[in-house]
């Protein structure tokens, strides 16, 4: 019980701590103490922390707030600790989304305004997640409701086309967008403009608000769906306002930053193993470790090659993968399987 009061309070002093120090980091390096005296911080430092160090920062606590958070979701509407937000398919369609505005569309970007332009590839992804996910969710409908088992396999059937796709665009591709599709794929927080970092906070301050009214029924469901409906709760409705408000975060997510893996997957898990599987805990302490963890991990990808940067889709991988693979084997031991 004193891990799971203790856990907020930690998990907000490493965030403030990793964002100060995530101002400080990068190829011009800043006292970290000047952050506290703005009137000893330069021009040039200045212009650097406000336009380029700070908008990165809240751009990673966004959306790892996000992932970590319909992660969660996911988890606990299919009641399984292996689903993450990409199983329902919007990843798939984002990245597909994408994929059709830097190999087709991008010779007709330049006739549209230039606002529209610079966004074309962001408003494709968003569009394309947008779609694969109403589409899977009309598969999924039958006469009793949503059918969660043909959900999740008209996800996985959707990205499967979605990959195949995608790999012809990325056949027909010339050197060049073949490369930006590829980066673009693997994450990057380095490309974000004003609005989308403006989008991003904004839905995952909505999210966080919205979701916290249905940490009870998501406790209900992990009962099984008919003990729910006995506790006066509308389980498909519920299904059809979660699986939407998590494919339309994870949309803005991903037409922001590109495809992030493992931090929807592992955090809640780790959330889950620390803190129990109250949702009235497991929601916020998600976001919280969501942020920290991306934002750890986008420090890594700017200091691990520099003066070159690796997309953070990469350092989340090698982080995530391992230490997921050890919570899987730790399960294992501990039912006696091992």
């Amino acid at each position: 019980m004193t891990a799971r009061i203790t856990l907020l309070p930690v998990l907000l002093g490493l965030l403030l701590m990793t964002s100060l120090t995530s101002l400080a980091t990068g190829p011009m390096a800043l006292d970290i103490f000047k952050l506290f005296t703005p009137s000893l911080i330069s021009p040039t430092e200045q212009l650097v922390l406000l336009h380029i160090r700070l908008p990165r920062t809240l751009l990673c606590i966004g959306v790892g707030a996000i992932l970590a958070l319909c992660g969660a979701v996911m988890q606990g509407l299919f009641r399984n600790p292996l689903a993450d937000p990409g199983i329902i398919g919007v990843s798939s369609g984002a990245a597909l989304g994408a994929a059709l505005s830097m190999v087709l569309l991008a010779p007709f970007s330049v006739l549209l305004p230039a606002w529209l332009g610079a966004s074309l590839t962001s408003l494709m992804a968003f569009g394309g997640g947008l779609i694969t996910t109403l589409v899977v969710y009309q598969l999924a409908r039958t006469t009793q409701g949503t059918s969660v088992s043909i959900l999740l396999l008209a996800g996985v059937a959707i990205g499967a086309l979605s990959g195949g796709i995608l790999g012809l665009l990325n056949y027909l591709a010339d050197d060049q967008t073949l490369r930006d599709l590829t980066l673009w794929q693997m994450g990057s927080m380095a490309k974000s403009d004003p609005f989308q970092l403006g989008l991003v906070c904004a839905t995952a301050a909505v999210l966080v608000l919205l979701l916290r009214g249905h940490a009870h029924s998501l406790n209900a469901l992990a009962l099984g769906e008919a003990e729910a409906s006995h506790l006066g709760i509308d389980v498909q409705r519920l299904k059809r306002k979660l699986v939407l408000m998590a494919a339309l975060a994870v949309g803005v997510s991903v037409a922001a930053v590109g495809i992030i893996g493992f931090v929807g997957l592992v955090v809640p898990h780790l959330v889950r193993l620390i803190a129990g599987p109250d949702h009235r805990r497991l929601l916020p302490l998600s976001a919280l470790l969501g942020a920290w963890l991306l934002l750890l991990a986008d420090m890594l990808a700017r200091t691990l090659a520099a003066p070159a940067e690796m997309p953070v889709g990469i350092v989340t991988a090698l982080l995530g993968a391992p230490f997921f693979l050890w919570l899987l084997l730790k399960q294992k031991r501990g039912i006696g399987l091992a």
